[in-house]
């Protein structure tokens, strides 16, 4: 059996729960568990934090970003492509 070094400090007012690189790497999958738990888990290297894994939040339905609706983006005025075009018809080509 494996011992676990981990330590829960507070950032910002919010308990998480910091490990080591080396940790993380030999225990993601009972890591990854703790996350789907509700825990965050602060990823140190070097005693330095590298990464912040933390369970999905579900603001939008649950929908994949792929089944969502795409931004429209447009602007008022002529487009690109007329933009160019007028400018080459105004260009002196000597």
């Amino acid at each position: 059996m494996h011992r676990i070094m981990y330590s829960t400090v507070q950032f910002g007012g919010a308990g998480m729960t910091t490990v080591t690189l080396t940790e993380f790497r030999s225990h993601a999958s009972g890591m990854l568990t703790r996350v789907e738990q509700g825990e965050t888990l602060v990823v140190l290297r070097h005693g330095r934090p590298i990464a912040e894994v933390s369970p999905v939040t579900k603001t939008d339905g649950g929908q994949p970003s792929w089944k969502r609706k795409a931004l429209r983006l447009s602007t008022k005025g002529a487009g690109l492509s007329a933009a160019i075009l007028e400018d080459r018809d105004n260009e002196d080509v000597s």
